[in-house]
């Protein structure tokens, strides 16, 4: 039962049941389901201010990919600049490999071809003294000529060209002085004659020329100086 009774009696000698008191509960909370005392801890909770706990472990997490982020960007960029600087050192390495290469292939060329330049110098030597009267010196002359014609083709294929001296200024990088004369018919340092011929390759000198240089016109009615020998000009490998 939800209440107190209490037994009364009456003239007719009739019991009544009476309610002596109104039931604990209330009516209007039974019909809500809550109490006073439960309601009040759940309004303290709301009150609080903090996040839930979903909320907070997410933004930890962003928080700490973030600082990933920025970790791995500041990682790329010092592996990109390294790759940089490696790619900078090895092409600098790959140029002076190739110039250094070209260097040693034409010091080689050039070595070579003046071991044989004093070969030339005798067929030109031979070939201007050459006078044939009868027909076996003529076709020894052709054959000879022929041999020469050879000789300076390959010379030509290599880049090889004869310097063009007599009449031009005296230019120590390109000429060796090794005579000089008083004369009338040329100013002063100008190339009388040319005594060995000089030879470029590919535009860098291979071998000097040696040349006799006019001193310009000597003394009037007076007897030409002898020939004095000057030093030799500075070459040009």
């Amino acid at each position: 039962m939800s209440g107190d009774f209490s037994m009364s009696g009456d003239s007719n000698g009739e019991t009544n049941l009476e309610p002596t008191t109104q039931s604990v509960f209330d009516p209007n909370a039974e019909a809500s389901g809550e109490s006073p005392s439960e309601g009040a801890p759940a309004d303290n909770a709301g009150d609080s201010g903090l996040p839930p706990a979903d909320e907070a472990g997410s933004g930890d997490r962003a928080s700490q990919l973030e600082g990933q982020l920025a970790a791995l960007r500041a990682e790329h960029e010092a592996l990109n600049g390294q790759y940089m600087r490696l790619a900078a050192d090895f092409d600098n390495f790959r140029k002076r490999q190739s110039r250094d290469s070209d260097d040693q292939r034409l010091q080689i060329t050039c070595t070579t071809l003046g071991e044989i330049l004093p070969v030339v110098d005798n067929f030109d030597r031979a070939r201007q003294q050459l006078n044939p009267q009868h027909e076996e010196a003529q076709a020894l002359h052709r054959s000879y000529q022929g041999l020469y014609k050879q000789l300076v083709d390959v010379f030509k294929q290599l880049g090889v060209s004869p310097m063009r001296v007599e009449g031009e200024a005296f230019d120590p990088s390109l000429h060796e002085a090794v005579l000089r004369e008083p004369s009338d018919d040329h100013l002063d340092g100008v190339v009388m004659e040319e005594l060995q011929r000089g030879y470029h390759l590919n535009g860098r000198v291979l071998r000097h020329a040696l040349v006799k240089v006019s001193m310009g016109p000597g003394p009037a009615g007076g007897a030409a100086p002898e020939a004095q020998a000057d030093a030799p000009g500075e070459q040009v490998g």
